[in-house]
């Protein structure tokens, strides 16, 4: 190969676009006012903050099982009830299944709406309405859930083969009949592997619940924050840290059999 054709011509495009993102970065330095500078100064404070991390308090850890299981069993009834109420949502948010463009509509723009508000504003709305507790950590992640898992469910049916639809049609079945008999066997699959993959999302969401007051693990996290106690800080994320690992990893395990 000639020199000539390893060149790279287009340098300058390249130049102009490192130039544009150095100017965006500029920008947004000065419009949010950062101060790199007291990173450098706070170093000390960095330390001893990391020094104290690094020495987790294992004598605390009997005492964190309770808070965990409660932690869990926020997720997996979150996440059953959530699921509930998601699939037969996710049926009516299909026209493959109401043959009704209105009713599709309003069924998926009431799922947006669900879906557009954030974990910790939910929660927060949730401890204003019913109280701190579990039962609030419990509804909201049963909401959360019947928003993401709604989408992924109506999105996978609408990728189905029709063929046994339209057989089911041509002997006169109800839509209640092809939805159980025609839609859900094609579909049964990845409802199965996207509530494991809620679960996975939910165990980790429920852990900074407890910040607003929803119960579980994190309520602790948050108060030995609050206190400065980084040892039982490093304890408690090391906890949630290998929860989430195991729960990924057996989640993981069983997406793979069902595919």
């Amino acid at each position: 190969m000639k020199l000539q054709d390893t060149i790279h011509y287009s340098w300058y495009k390249h130049l102009f676009l490192v130039l544009i993102l150095l100017l965006c970065l500029y920008g947004s330095i000065s419009v949010t006012d950062a101060d790199f500078s007291e990173v450098i100064s706070g170093a000390d404070q960095i330390g001893v903050f990391l020094s104290r991390l690094l020495h987790p308090d294992f004598s605390y850890l009997p005492k964190l099982w309770g808070p965990l299981v409660k932690t869990l069993q926020m997720s997996v009834t979150g996440t059953v009830l959530g699921m509930i109420f998601a699939v037969p949502f996710a049926f009516l948010a299909t026209h493959v299944v109401t043959r009704n463009h209105v009713l599709t509509a309003i069924i998926r723009f009431l799922l947006d709406i669900i879906r557009t508000i954030p974990n910790l504003l939910l929660a927060a709305l949730m401890v204003a309405i019913i109280g701190i507790g579990e039962v609030t950590g419990v509804l909201t992640i049963a909401i959360f859930t019947f928003g993401m898992v709604s989408q992924l469910i109506y999105e996978a049916i609408e990728t189905i083969d029709y063929g046994p639809i339209e057989a089911a049609e041509s002997v006169g079945a109800n839509k209640i009949q092809i939805a159980f008999w025609s839609i859900a066997p094609q579909v049964i699959v990845q409802i199965a592997s996207y509530t494991f993959y809620a679960l996975e999302v939910n165990v980790r969401a429920s852990t900074v619940l407890g910040y607003v007051g929803a119960g579980g693990i994190g309520v602790i996290l948050n108060s030995s924050l609050a206190l400065f106690q980084y040892e039982r800080v490093s304890i408690i994320i090391l906890t949630i840290l290998v929860v989430v690992a195991v729960v990924d990893s057996i989640s993981e395990a069983i997406r793979r059999r069902l595919a």
